[in-house]
């Protein structure tokens, strides 16, 4: 069955509960490199929740945003995540809970492949807590005869050498660590899958390597205080494996903004561009 838009776009929004501890928070923050250096990531006596939390709570993975009408056909190993968007609205509280509706808003005909715009606006008693955007894309999935679609909006290029620029390493378990929190994807941890999805060895999630960067920049531009984010946005570039150093390049650009790009450095491979930050001043 091919991927049908019209069934895609029709569905309505599935709805979920989710719910969180503050044993899911500490996990994620480990899952995203959080050092022993930063109790405020990694006890529970001072626990703050990193903003990027909103993707995996629940136990949220990106492939769920699939399971709709009209993308049953979607093989799911060829599924590479192009954009991430979260708009918070509340800082996330250490434990709760929040009910989610998601629902795919458009989707694209590139030809060699389907781009999905997915969005998830999720609220608890108090009112909205996030607002999470994010674009798929679906290798093999086009060709439907749909519209092409728009270019990816792009921020301005940032001119002139970074501001600051900080090195993070990766533990060689970094994704099976960080699957714990949701994303069972085997292509994370299974090298026979990953050799049919055409890598090497097991890749790490896209989104660990976006929670990363969002705590060096939280810890470095914030002194470690998440609560005044409001919008954090990147776009996956490349592929990063366990056990390599990111580099990340930050720029400020105004009062409550920051961009950066992140690096696999020693090599050519940009995995993190466009990356946007914006907090309350």
């Amino acid at each position: 069955m091919p991927l049908d838009p019209a069934r895609l776009l029709a569905a309505p929004p599935r709805a979920r509960t989710l719910t969180w501890s503050g044993r899911d928070v500490l996990l994620y923050h480990l899952g995203v490199g959080a050092p022993p250096s930063c109790p405020h990531w990694t006890l529970e006596s001072r626990l703050r929740v990193l903003p990027s939390f909103a993707v995996v709570a629940g136990g949220q993975d990106v492939l769920s945003a699939l399971d709709l009408p009209g993308a049953e056909s979607v093989d799911r190993t060829h599924v590479l995540h192009g954009t991430q968007e979260l708009i918070l609205h509340r800082p996330l509280p250490a434990e709760g809970s929040a009910h989610a509706r998601t629902a795919v808003t458009e989707v694209y005909d590139k030809g060699s492949a389907a781009v999905l715009g997915i969005g998830t606006e999720a609220a608890d008693a108090a009112g909205p807590l996030w607002t999470s955007r994010q674009l798929l894309f679906a290798r093999g999935a086009g060709g439907f005869g749909g519209a092409r679609g728009p270019a990816l909006p792009r921020p301005p290029r940032t001119a002139g050498p970074p501001d600051a620029v900080h090195h993070l390493p990766l533990r060689e378990d970094a994704a099976l660590l960080y699957r714990l929190s949701g994303d069972m994807n085997p292509l994370h941890a299974d090298p026979a899958e990953a050799a049919r999805a055409g890598f090497p060895r097991p890749v790490l999630q896209g989104l660990c390597t976006y929670g990363t960067a969002l705590r060096a920049l939280v810890d470095t531009l914030l002194d470690g205080r998440p609560e005044p984010v409001r919008r954090y946005a990147a776009r996956f570039s490349g592929v990063v494996f366990p056990g390599e150093t990111l580099e990340l390049r930050g720029w400020r650009t105004g009062a409550g903004q920051a961009r950066a790009e992140v690096a696999v450095r020693g090599t050519e491979r940009l995995a993190l561009a466009d990356v946007v930050l914006e907090w309350e001043a």
